[in-house]
């Protein structure tokens, strides 16, 4: 029977995600749309904080469900440190780390959200926060040339990606940290990617191989049945004995 901890969890995934899809929307308006009315931009910061107020309420409320406490610390360092992050320095880029990196725990946990399809949303969600952040930072650099949300998601793609073309690059010193970790991040996503479409591939063969043997073994089983009954019935046809009537003439009979 599941913990207390655990029901909480299964009960609280879902709208935790949902909260986490709000914080995307509300954490890209005011950069798509900068000339927003200011209550738009005030009701998306507010949204902000709500959704990592509730990933912290949540972290409070699983630290207090843990049957040990300071075992479930060290076992959730990343959540604590998604926690801690805003409170350090209340910038948005840090809500945004804190939101992500809680996101990702959440997904990990969820059974019914295999690997692939989170790493594959990890990607896509990687790649356009990254694309939002960087804009965010370089949109009003004296030298910079990301100026509108077309060039930072090609430039988070080929980042991402390794290509690095070159057209489009941060100029300032917070947009080359972020460069730095989209960097990072990007290749290990994508190796997790190719190592998966790899063994979807190889799993795929080694199915269709054992379907194939099974077959095969199958069809070799029928043809021995088969060739067993032939024997079978060659046997029985050569013990069978064949009834005969002994005719008697008609001419022949006398009477008694």
């Amino acid at each position: 029977m599941p913990g207390m901890e655990e029901r909480w969890e299964h009960h609280t995934r879902g709208p935790l995600l949902m909260l986490a899809v709000a914080f995307g929307v509300a954490y890209a308006v005011p950069i798509v749309a900068p000339g927003a009315d200011r209550w738009v931009h005030s009701a998306c910061t507010a949204v902000e904080w709500v959704v990592w107020g509730a990933f912290a309420v949540d972290y409070l409320v699983r630290l207090v469900l843990a049957p040990a406490r300071w075992h479930f610390v060290r076992r959730h360092p990343l959540d604590l440190l998604a926690v801690l992050l805003p409170l350090v320095q209340p910038l948005r880029l840090l809500r945004v780390v804190a939101t992500l990196l809680l996101v990702g725990r959440r997904a990990r946990m969820a059974p019914q959200v295999t690997l692939t399809t989170y790493v594959a949303g990890a990607v896509v969600g990687l790649m356009m926060f990254g694309s939002l952040a960087v804009l965010h930072v370089e949109r009003d650099a004296p030298e910079g040339n990301i100026r509108t949300l077309g060039d930072a998601v090609w430039w988070s793609f080929t980042t991402m990606t390794t290509v690095g073309y070159g057209d489009h690059a941060p100029t300032t010193g917070l947009g080359r940290v972020l460069a730095v970790g989209l960097m990072l991040s990007g290749i290990a996503l994508l190796g997790v990617v190719t190592a998966n479409i790899a063994a979807w591939f190889i799993s795929r063969f080694e199915r269709d191989d054992a379907q194939e043997r099974r077959q095969t073994a199958l069809l070799e089983a029928l043809t021995e049945e088969v060739r067993q009954l032939r024997a079978e019935v060659g046997r029985l046809s050569e013990h069978a004995v064949l009834p005969q009537e002994t005719a008697v003439p008609a001419g022949d009979r006398s009477p008694a």
